[in-house]
């Protein structure tokens, strides 16, 4: 395979997952969309340690960014502040740790505290997880589609 067949072949492959994607989104309730920003966070959070394990500083930087991110603007966004407990506040800070957390990671090439965020990421993704079963969830996700 030449160079401009496998450059071919990696944009339908491209195209193929962005519509996979795209179709997954569309098709989720809102209890499996921030089961997906989890794993976009997670999956730039690795791709940042890759990254700096090879010496790859501007990947790196772009995975990290892309992190904080889909933290900012999809998991922080999407809390809802309108009941009355104070849990987002709470994940909302958390958020706003992890956050910081991996701008040290990027400025000081960290990976201890890339480890962390990974850490503190599972532990909040495998809480969402537990409830995905509980009838609230199931109630909101049949309202919503």
């Amino acid at each position: 395979m030449n160079l401009a067949s496998a450059s071919v072949s990696q944009k339908k492959a491209q195209t193929y997952t962005s519509i996979g994607v795209e179709t997954g989104v569309a098709a989720a309730n809102p209890h499996q969309l921030v089961m997906m920003l989890f794993d976009g966070a997670l999956l730039a959070v690795v791709q940042a340690a890759n990254a700096m394990q090879q010496g790859r500083i501007a990947d790196k930087g772009q995975s990290v960014s892309k992190a904080i991110d889909i933290i900012t603007n999809g998991l922080k966004a999407s809390l809802d502040y309108s009941a009355s407990d104070e849990l987002s506040d709470r994940l909302a800070s958390l958020y706003d740790y992890i956050c910081s957390r991996l701008l040290h990671a990027n400025m000081k090439n960290d990976a201890a505290a890339l480890e962390e965020v990974s850490k503190l990421l599972v532990e909040i993704k495998s809480a969402w997880e537990g409830i995905a079963n509980d009838p609230a969830v199931i109630a909101g996700a049949k309202n919503a589609g």
